[in-house]
């Protein structure tokens, strides 16, 4: 499941309202409508107070949001995001 669609998700099963969220981001109801279409970009920042917000595990949701950010970064194909996830497991050890 794709970041925004899990964030989505948790939103709607606590019933919590896209401008509750909005209002902890410090950005307008507008703008945030248009990080849930997909037209803006969450901010790494951002991610973290979403997590306080939903009450959800901070590293699971960081981890989602970075592997949203790998493909939209990388446009040279599938060879290059497998190789660069590889340099990041070599520099992880």
């Amino acid at each position: 499941m794709k970041f925004i669609e899990h964030i989505r998700k948790i939103r709607e099963q606590q019933q919590m309202p896209q401008r509750q969220l909005a209002a902890a981001l410090g950005i307008d109801t507008a703008t945030y409508c248009k990080i849930e279409k997909g037209e803006r970009k969450v901010k790494g920042d951002q991610v973290l107070i979403i997590a306080n917000i939903l009450r959800t595990n901070k590293e699971d949701l960081l981890a989602m949001w970075i592997a949203d950010q790998v493909p939209t970064n990388v446009k040279k194909g599938k060879i290059v995001v497998n190789k660069t996830l590889n340099i990041v497991k070599q520099n992880l050890k």
